[in-house]
């Protein structure tokens, strides 16, 4: 059985001769010639020191007697003398006055420092290891590993100083770490060498350490790996930090899945980067209606309060199902037998909420400029379209949904009939599906053309109506003036714009990131209301998935705000061929 280690320092109380075996033998023997008669049992339970092996220390004592000791010092002597070697592998090292470091807390990313450098008081905290893309695609990303710390090796400089020229979102992306980077290293007192504390610039809840690479680490990769390639560079850094830093858990956090996959075959752990997604599934995503148990109405038949106000009931209900509630959320209740109840939550307090029934947009002589709902959700969407009191209206759903049809048609109607709005603005991501074609002539309205044949086919089938009778004379008016009310702007020009009663359509939201998300709605103002549409099922932008989308983003932040509202649309009403090829393609 192997020593434990010795003490990485001297201990204050022992002088230096103490250390070695003769200083020890003469310590003993110093004590016993103190005493005139030393008492013969006490001298036989100290035995001689046996001869130390090569590679064992020898056992160090507690501290040095003294002479003028009223207690007898051949007691003290007794239980200090060295042990022979097969009885000191057991016992522990003597007590000092400070716990002695280990070798793990002597290592240069051990602990977890907390703000004012104090240590965490529980579990050890991870080095993560970033790549290049991590950075490139969220700037603050250095910033959301909490109590952990990160380690950047020197390739990704590199890297970074490679994508910082140009005006793509990525170059803007990079010049935005450096900035953050030079920050961190410019604060009074930093030094890399012991990491660099990344709550300095503000970031409190950043409580970890930034490392950087400055000294050469040595890893041996397989010989099939090139290693000029960037990726297997890190790849070797990481091992090699795995092997400085045994005690500590080494990951390397990458959104390039061959990366993550080639540092598992390594035997290296690799995760995703998790904090740009919204959501992990995304079927947790809020469907803005939920259905009302079976047996609602039987426990509310004591409690409940309704009231009439207009053309609309209210309801005050109570009980558990209150709490899955939602301002402005959609709920149901439909069963054999009895009379359906739709509604939508107007209030929430405690444990009650207020229902407010709807207005029922299936009937014709409640249709919005010709339009009325086929189902269900379609009359929810309705609802929120239509309520002057929501700004913010976000419809997801698979295609021929009637997602755009039924926004244009709310969009005729407040702007022409009701004069609510001015305009209707409608803009969408320029993400194709195939191959780019090259750049278009002409105006930004005549460019973004190609880009709007949703817009034509709906903007076809509301035009005809039922004027049938007017002619051709008549459509082209009604073409003519439906026209003069639509603007198709780009997206890349709306920084700095301000919306002001616009009624405004942002179609293909799905293909938008975040940020671009919180510029579009940001435009907003004064009596403007904004619709986003989207089918989470067709991301075409790299790096997007469902749980990282704008449009998921949206919804999951605006959810139980009184001003806006979302519906997830569930059946196709275009044919019965796109909605069998939704099912089984």
């Amino acid at each position: 059985m192997p020593l434990p280690p010795a003490p990485t320092k001297r201990a204050a109380l022992l002088a230096p001769e103490a250390y070695s075996l003769k200083s020890n033998d003469d310590a003993f023997d110093g004590a016993a010639s103190s005493q005139p008669n030393p008492p013969p049992a006490l001298r036989v339970e100290a035995p001689a020191p046996a001869p130390v092996k090569a590679g064992i220390e020898p056992t160090k004592p507690a501290a040095r007697p003294r002479k003028t000791d009223t207690a007898p010092p051949v007691k003290r002597a007794t239980v200090a003398a060295p042990q022979p070697v097969t009885a000191r592998v057991a016992p522990p090292a003597p007590r000092l006055p400070f716990p002695t470091p280990t070798p793990a807390a002597l290592a240069p990313h051990a602990g977890a420092r907390r703000r004012g450098g104090k240590a965490a008081s529980h579990g050890a905290t991870r080095l993560f290891v970033l790549d290049t893309n991590v950075l490139l695609h969220d700037p603050m990303s250095l910033f959301r590993f909490e109590e952990h710390d990160i380690y950047l090796p020197m390739i990704v400089l590199e890297e970074l100083d490679g994508h910082k020229k140009g005006m793509t979102e990525v170059a803007r992306n990079g010049r935005q770490t450096s900035r953050t980077l030079d920050a961190l290293a410019a604060q009074q007192g930093s030094d890399m060498a012991k990491g660099l504390k990344l709550s300095a610039t503000g970031h409190q809840t950043a409580r970890g350490l930034l490392f950087f690479q400055t000294e050469p680490l040595n890893a041996e990769l397989p010989s099939s790996l090139p290693q000029g390639k960037a990726d297997n560079q890190i790849l070797g850094v990481v091992h090699a930090l795995r092997e400085k830093h045994p005690e500590r858990e080494v990951i390397l956090v990458s959104k390039d899945i061959n990366m993550r996959v080639k540092a598992r075959a390594l035997g290296l752990a690799a995760d995703d980067y998790q904090n740009d997604k919204t959501l992990e599934d995304g079927e947790l995503l809020y469907a803005g209606a939920l259905a009302l148990p079976q047996d609602f109405w039987t426990r509310q038949s004591k409690t409940i309060e309704s009231w009439q106000s207009g053309s609309h009931t209210f309801y005050r209900v109570s009980g558990p199902a209150v709490g899955h509630f939602y301002i402005n959320q959609f709920v149901y209740f439909e069963a054999p037998g009895e009379p359906a109840l739709y509604a939508r939550v107007t209030e929430i307090r405690d444990k009650t909420a207020v229902l407010k029934t709807l207005k029922d947009f299936t009937h014709l002589k409640n249709a919005v400029w010709g339009v009325t709902s086929r189902n269900r959700e379609q009359n929810f969407a309705l609802n929120l379209l239509m309520d002057p009191e929501v700004d913010f209206v976000t419809l997801a759903g698979t295609a021929g949904t009637g997602k755009t049809l039924m926004a244009l048609a709310s969009g005729l109607t407040q702007v022409l009939d009701d004069r609510r709005y001015t305009e209707i603005i409608m803009t969408r991501a320029t993400v194709s599906v195939g191959e780019d074609i090259g750049f278009l002539p002409g105006t930004e309205e005549e460019k973004m053309g190609p880009w709007m044949g949703a817009l034509d086919d709906n903007l076809e089938f509301l035009a005809k109506g039922d004027g049938g009778n007017a002619g051709d004379w008549g459509r082209a008016a009604t073409n003519e003036l439906i026209r003069s009310r639509i603007k198709v702007k780009s997206m890349n020009f709306m920084r700095g714009r301000t919306f002001m009663n616009k009624y405004v359509i942002i179609d293909e939201a799905q293909n938008l990131t975040p940020k671009q998300m919180k510029t579009l709605i940001t435009r907003a103002g004064p009596g403007t209301k904004i619709i986003c549409m989207g089918n989470l099922a067709q991301i075409d932008t790299p790096y997007l998935t469902e749980g990282s989308s704008g449009l998921t983003y949206a919804v999951d932040r605006f959810k139980g705000w009184p001003h806006g509202g979302h519906i997830t649309l569930a059946r196709g009403e275009r044919s019965r061929l796109a909605d069998y090829a939704s099912e089984v393609l």
